[in-house]
């Protein structure tokens, strides 16, 4: 895992010295995504900057690679991520005549791209299994392509300019150059106050996400990007008790791979289903012992209030997962003071990158990555276990399901948008974007295949099912990534292997509730590895601190800026709207908190 970045300018030597000055820049931003080496490659139009983490192949897998060929380089690479099927395809390419010069999965996909990528970068890609985003420059097409992931795990932005293109691992590399503007326009505030993945919008203006399984071919006739992988409706004809068999069977067979690492690694425990299961899986095939961590709150579970979304807290659930499976397991216990330390929360906004926030939840996972770097370098989390095998509450609520919009989009954003200057909601029309954001999302859904055609239930619940995968889950990627590289961390995400994503998704919905509940296939296939307890526990979401202390001290920052009228974000908000907030929801102050930081920290300018 590492941070990328690049500069193409066809009609610049990029090799003059302010501009080795601006990608060295432009490089260095990225040092705590790679902690452990720096390189740049520089010739004529193009410009490469990569930040190592080391992972696999200590010492031979620096950066950037390049694959020569007759006496000069070919192609070079940047690359970010795990290819967790690297073995395979090195012995394939071996066979095939390639002689490898280092044990890295990096130099596997650069050597893949010469033997199956040639006509069409495609069919290189298609061969990959992992979470990844890279730039592969050709020096005899004189032609960048910028590669992501399937499921959108790793992220990588671009920003068009006059000649070429700026690119990054984060918005912060690319802005390091004097060509990108900081600027935010009314789609950028849009974005920000909507709680949707937007993968046409980033906030910045002129600056662009590569999307989820997307490459983007850039040359001297301009930037075009095409799709590789996309989610399809696979005519599903399993029965339930197969379906539970290959559901085991992938999940038995993506830990495995995602625990190859040349150095310590752990797993994410919460006690609920998705990451005890993962963690079982993972005691199962580990080498050595397997270490858990787990975040806490000081005075948390004795003072636990269960509310709609965490009916019981995870400390009692976690011990007994660990004790049950054998882990070296340590609790990272949190304060209030902690979360509001004034370092911690601009440390958070920086490794974020956008004007972006989950609170407390941000902040608490900022330390909680943090600690673990002090011990392990990788890290692997249940995360989209919820969108994928249907866990959210969501997705059994039939107001939501039945209510034409997100299913996730709840009372406390909207609430948030009266917080603002009158004549910006109108020049926002903040429900106008939200429902456009929707019809495109449901434009893309695949028709279901067979006899579930016919059931209108089945077919609203394949939308859902798409909304979480495309719209939700990248939100919840974006968060994990950069909290935990901004510490030097590697978070895999086993629930992530396209092939079980692909697998679940093409599954009919009465397979995924077969005995009533959420997550169905999910606790069938692992119920063997867990306490009874944890089998049936209910989904219990991510634990907000409950600390009274932390919301006096949201009140008390936000009244601060309320009552500064030159603050950034003061002309964007009503003063009536702001402190009847306040009254009436403290928690969702962060959002506007956040905006206010970001404005700031990151000096935009916002033109509407």
């Amino acid at each position: 895992m590492c941070g990328i970045c690049g500069w193409i300018d066809f009609d610049r030597d990029l090799r003059a010295p302010d501009a080795r000055l601006e990608i060295a820049t432009m490089t260095d931003t990225m040092a705590r995504r790679g902690p452990d080496g720096e390189g740049t490659w520089i010739d004529g139009p193009a410009a490469l900057g990569h930040r190592r983490l080391a992972i696999i192949d200590i010492e031979g897998g620096r950066q950037p690679m390049t694959l020569e060929e007759e006496g000069r380089p070919a192609l070079v690479l940047v690359y970010t991520g795990e290819t967790y099927n690297y073995r395979e395809l090195r012995q394939r390419l071996a066979a095939r005549g390639h002689r490898f010069e280092t044990n890295s999965d990096t130099e596997v996909v650069l050597r893949a791209h010469r033997e199956w990528g040639q006509r069409d970068p495609r069919m290189a890609v298609s061969e990959l299994n992992g979470m990844f985003a890279y730039a592969l420059w050709d020096t005899h097409t004189r032609e960048l392509l910028l590669i992501r992931d399937r499921l959108g795990i790793k992220p990588l932005y671009y920003y068009p300019t006059e000649h070429g293109v700026l690119f990054g691992s984060e918005p912060k590399a690319i802005l390091a150059n004097r060509l990108a503007e900081r600027v935010m326009d009314a789609d950028g505030l849009r974005r920000t106050l909507c709680s949707v993945a937007d993968p046409y919008n980033t906030v910045f203006r002129s600056m662009r996400e590569v999307r989820p399984g997307h490459i983007v071919r850039v040359t001297r006739d301009g930037i075009k990007q095409v799709n590789y992988w996309q989610l399809t409706d696979s005519a599903h004809s399993d029965d339930v008790p197969t379906t539970v068999r290959r559901v085991r069977e992938l999940l038995e067979d993506t830990i495995q791979r995602q625990l190859i690492a040349d150095v310590p690694l752990c797993t994410l425990l919460s006690g609920g289903l998705d990451s005890s299961a993962m963690t079982a899986l993972a005691s199962r095939f580990s080498d050595e012992g397997l270490r858990s961590v787990a975040i806490d709150f000081v005075g948390y579970t004795d003072n636990f209030m269960p509310g709609p979304m965490c009916a019981t807290p995870d400390g009692p659930y976690v011990q007994e997962v660990a004790k049950f499976v054998g882990t070296d397991h340590t609790n990272i216990t949190l304060s209030a003071d902690e979360l509001m330390d004034p370092d911690v929360r601009i440390s958070t906004l920086r490794a974020r990158d956008l004007p972006f926030t989950m609170g407390d939840i941000d902040s608490s996972l900022y330390l909680l990555f943090r600690a673990i770097r002090q011990h392990s370098t990788v890290a692997l989390s249940g995360e989209s276990a919820d969108e994928l095998f249907g866990g959210y509450s969501w997705f059994h609520d039939p107001a939501r399901l039945q209510s034409d919009t997100f299913p996730w989009f709840g009372v406390s954003v909207d609430t948030v948008w009266q917080s603002l200057e009158r004549g910006l909601v109108d020049k926002l029309d903040l429900p106008g974007y939200l429902n456009a954001q929707y019809r495109r999302a449901l434009a893309e859904v695949p028709p279901i295949a067979g006899p579930a055609s016919a059931d209108p239930h089945e077919r609203r619940m394949r939308e859902v099912c798409y909304l979480f995968l495309t719209r939700y889950l990248p939100r919840m990627l974006d968060r994990k990534d950069r909290l935990s590289m901004a510490s030097g961390l590697e978070v895999r995400v086993p629930y992530c292997d396209h092939r079980l994503v692909e697998y679940v998704f093409g599954t009919p919905w009465a397979h995924k509730v077969f005995d009533g509940r959420e997550k169905s296939l999910l606790r069938a296939a692992t119920a063997d590895l867990l306490p009874q307890s944890v089998v049936q526990r209910v989904k219990s979401v991510y634990p907000p601190i409950q600390d009274p202390n932390y919301d006096g001290m949201l009140r008390k920052r936000f009244n601060t800026l309320l009552n500064d009228r030159n603050a950034a974000i003061a002309p964007l908000l009503s003063l009536e709207g702001s402190r009847a907030l306040l009254n009436d929801n403290v928690r969702s102050v962060e959002n506007l908190l956040t905006l206010q930081d970001f404005l700031t920290e990151y000096k935009v300018s916002v033109k509407i």
